[in-house]
């Protein structure tokens, strides 16, 4: 699909006013294609040429003010509308577009639970042409309204209130101003939960075969949702801008969510079906606020073009962590934040492909659909929370106001931006904005002591650029616990220094950005470190256990730390932790980074004992039923580093782990994908394990399960399926990729390392972003850690001509290959 240049767009809308699209789809057309038919009233400032686009299976006319034109003037995607006059024009088209299997466009869905259809559209960021000819850039923004026809038995759902008109139409209230990317249309017969908020009409949704977990669910989904939207209305002086707020769940759906206004897209692995932690409840509340943010951060003020993406995507990040935090039950999001979100950031940011959270060059839609990465996302809500500490909330909330007032259903720059916030401050925010938004890297703050007198002196020094408004944790032994660190004082520092900072006598502990309100690496000094190791599950404050392990992670990523310390650490406070994300934080890298990847294949077994023996601890401590988020996460921990098969098993054939909890669906698919992993199952047991559970999740666990049995004909068969044929969907290509590469299994599958490399480049020219970027995360031998791994993927990134969606994720991958290697010293 051909994109469009942001040269080109600029062009576009100068020549182009356009007011409104009138579209009708007619989803009864059979399993592969549907009826798009378009009318679009636009105005032209000057004489001039321009084009529309569109990727139809079939383009059946083509009028521009009652005209026809031809349709084979389409070339790939792009319609081209010559010798317009200035003033007023229609342009009416017609058209067959293709269903979609990857996510992308009009994605459509058959559940094998019922057998019952659904479809749903996932527009961004320039997909509106797989669904319906448009001007498709985000600062072109019009009225749309929709009609659907849709089979008997379904419902309609769209960004505007629906009606029903009979015979299977159904209408939607027109939309405000909003962008192409942003229409949205959910049809099925879904299973729909209705309430009023405010005078607002609220609504979740999910397909029927989830409706008994949706109905479990749905108090806390509202209340949640409630309390969002009071809060909001609370932070933002300009009142919600739609006319209704519903909230899709939706199958094989690519991203967590999607802000499109007035009808949120989710992924539908948030109606939850099996046991879940505290901490994913939380995540599934901060994922409601970040998308709700986007209401009027992205959605009544859109970016101008895809640079400024982060305008989006980092306010959301940054509100819709701090409003879980002030407005729902959950009261540490930001430790989940700290752990896993920034930990993405800043890999990302050490990577060849790191880029300015506000790119300056993002030349057109392949190249900005790259961006929406750990830096877009958790730097930039890193960088929100410190400009927040720096220019104080009242200031930066006023900043925002006056944002929304200047450019409601407008489009906006960082430059806007920027001056949205001077207005409401004396500080030089511009200033701020070049050294945080424009700059690439993490920088690195060390602790340095200075004694005299029987007193000490502190500074930090910074390796990096960024000015840092930062706490300073003051940590000594408790002289009545050994083994606990108790806060002398908290200090409040603005690094570079412009003088030592007095801390008087030597503490145990001095931790830079305690409270984590900075985007950097820390180190310690020698004291520190030590007090850490035998200190560190002692610390009251999740959030500083969350700095500290983040720091020690960074310092094996680093080579600064071997990684048996970092395990060895883990083995000393894991089974001391309280706080559930840091458990499933910590144990995460030390299973898939370290054991897998960072210790030599001859140190594996250790560490997979290490691990299973924490957890082991973890379940002991677990057995009174107190916490059972901990015990959750342990006993699924066990499962994946189980190096023998009989206990897993016999879990699994009694249907329990001893104590608790009972075998959820996706319990027993995970035993089962380690079983199969071990040799210990077979086909005849996937099947069987299927017939039991019959879902979109057994079918995407049976596909896990038999890419990764140990057997030559079952991985030639996971191969073709992901390689040859084009008959998986998103979500079962991923499945299957999950299982095929094991490092139990290097000698069996070692013939396709450098058949991946082949086979992923035609696959992802073939299949489109969707796939590229899953064949690239997914399917990547990320368990082959060696020289020749890495040598066949640069010959490939030299040679090969990826398409931008798999170069990115192979540049990505290859550099966390080249640095598995380094740690090991190879």
């Amino acid at each position: 699909m051909s994109v469009i240049t942001r040269d080109e767009a600029q062009l576009r809308a100068q020549l182009l006013d356009v007011h409104r699209y009138t579209v009708e789809l007619d989803l009864t057309q059979g399993d592969e294609t549907f009826d798009s038919r378009t009318v679009i009233r636009f105005t032209t400032r000057s004489a001039g040429d321009t084009f529309i686009e569109l990727k139809p299976a079939c383009l059946r006319t083509v009028t521009l003010d009652g005209q026809p034109l031809d349709p084979e003037t389409l070339d790939d995607n792009r319609l081209p509308l010559r010798n317009l006059t200035a003033g007023e024009h229609e342009l009416r088209v017609d058209a067959a577009m293709r269903y979609s299997r990857t996510g992308e466009g009009m994605h459509r869905f058959t559940d094998p639970t019922d057998g019952e259809t659904y479809v749903y559209t996932q527009m961004f960021l320039d997909d509106v042409q797989r669904v319906f000819a448009a001007f498709d850039q985000p600062d072109l923004k019009a009225v749309f309204e929709l009609t659907v026809t849709a089979p008997d038995g379904w419902s309609v759902l769209a960004n505007g209130i629906t009606e029903h008109l009979g015979q299977g139409r159904w209408r939607a209230a027109p939309t405000p101003l909003i962008s192409t990317y942003l229409v949205a249309v959910a049809a099925g017969p879904w299973h729909s939960l209705r309430t009023e908020h405010r005078g607002l009409p609220f609504g979740i949704h999910c397909r029927r075969s989830l409706a008994p977990h949706l109905e479990a669910e749905a108090e806390e989904i509202f209340t949640v949702t409630r309390a969002c939207f009071d809060r909001y209305h609370e932070k933002f002086e300009e009142p919600y801008p739609f006319d209704s707020y519903d909230q899709a769940f939706v199958p094989e759906f690519n991203a967590a969510a999607m802000e499109n206004p007035g009808l949120v897209t989710f992924r539908d692995e948030y109606v939850f079906r099996s046991a879940v932690t505290d901490t994913e409840r939380q995540t599934r509340a901060m994922v409601i606020a970040h998308e709700m943010a986007h209401m009027w951060f992205g959605d009544l003020v859109t970016l101008k073009w895809w640079d400024d993406i982060w305008l989006n995507e980092s306010f959301a990040e940054y509100m819709g962590y701090q409003t879980t935090l002030e407005a729902t039950r959950f009261t540490q999001p930001w430790v989940e934040f700290g752990v896993t979100r920034k930990a993405w950031g800043y890999d990302a940011d050490q990577r060849p492909s790191t880029h300015p959270v506000a790119p300056e060059a993002v030349d057109d839609t392949a190249a900005a659909l790259l961006n929406f990465d750990g830096i877009s996302y958790a730097k930039g809500a890193s960088a929100l929370r410190q400009l927040v500490t720096w220019l104080g909330e009242k200031n930066f909330l006023a900043g925002i106001n006056i944002h929304f007032e200047r450019h409601r259903f407008a489009n906006a720059t960082l430059a806007d931006f920027i001056d949205s916030l001077a207005a409401a401050t004396d500080r030089d925010v511009h200033a701020w904005a070049d050294a945080w938004l424009r700059t690439t890297g993490v920088d690195t703050l060390s602790p340095r002591v200075a004694a005299a007198d029987g007193t000490c002196a502190l500074t930090v020094d910074r390796a990096g650029s960024r000015p840092h408004r930062i706490t300073v944790g003051l940590y000594d032994h408790d002289l009545t616990d050994e083994g606990r660190l108790t806060p002398r004082e908290h200090l409040g520092l603005d690094v570079p220094q412009t003088a030592p900072q007095p801390i008087g006598k030597r503490p145990a502990l001095i931790l830079i950005n305690d409270g984590d309100l900075t985007y950097a690496k820390i180190r310690f000094d020698d004291e520190s470190f030590k007090a850490i190791r035998t200190g560190l599950s002692g610390l009251p404050d999740p959030l500083t256990r969350a700095v500290m392990w983040n720091a020690l992670r960074d310092a094996v990523r680093d080579g600064e730390l071997p990684p048996t310390a970092y395990l060895e650490t883990a083995r000393t406070h894991l089974p001391l932790e309280t706080d559930l994300a840091l458990a499933q934080g910590v144990l995460d890298f030390a299973a898939h980074q370290i054991t897998d990847r960072y210790l030599r294949p001859e140190d594996r077994p250790t560490a997979l004992a290490t691990l299973g023996s924490l957890c082991r601890d973890l379940l002991r401590r677990t057995e009174d039923g107190d916490n059972p988020g901990l015990r959750l996460i342990a006993v699924r921990h066990f499962i994946d580093v189980a190096a023998h098969p009989d206990t897993i098993a016999a879990w699994l054939a009694d249907g329990t782990v001893p104590g608790g909890p009972e075998l959820d669906p996706e319990l027993r698919w995970r035993i089962l994908g380690r079983l199969a992993v071990l040799g210990a199952t077979d086909e005849a047991a996937v099947a069987a394990e299927l017939e039991r559970d019959p879902s979109a999740s057994g079918q995407e666990g049976a596909a896990t399960c038999r890419a990764a049995l140990p057997d030559p004909e079952a991985k030639r068969a996971a191969w073709d399926a992901m390689f040859t044929t084009d008959d998986l969907s998103n979500y079962l290509f991923t499945a299957t990729a999950r299982g095929f590469w094991q490092p139990e299994q290097a000698d069996l599958v070692r013939a396709y390392v450098p058949r991946y490399y082949q086979d992923a480049v035609t696959l992802a020219a073939r299949r489109g972003p969707a796939i590229a970027a899953a064949a690239g995360r997914w399917a990547f031998p990320y368990h082959a850690v060696d020289a020749e791994n890495l040598a066949l993927g640069y010959a490939c990134l030299r040679d090969a001509e990826p398409v931008a969606a798999l170069r990115r994720k192979l540049v990505d991958e290859l550099d966390d290959l080249s640095r598995a290697l380094r740690v090991r010293g190879e």
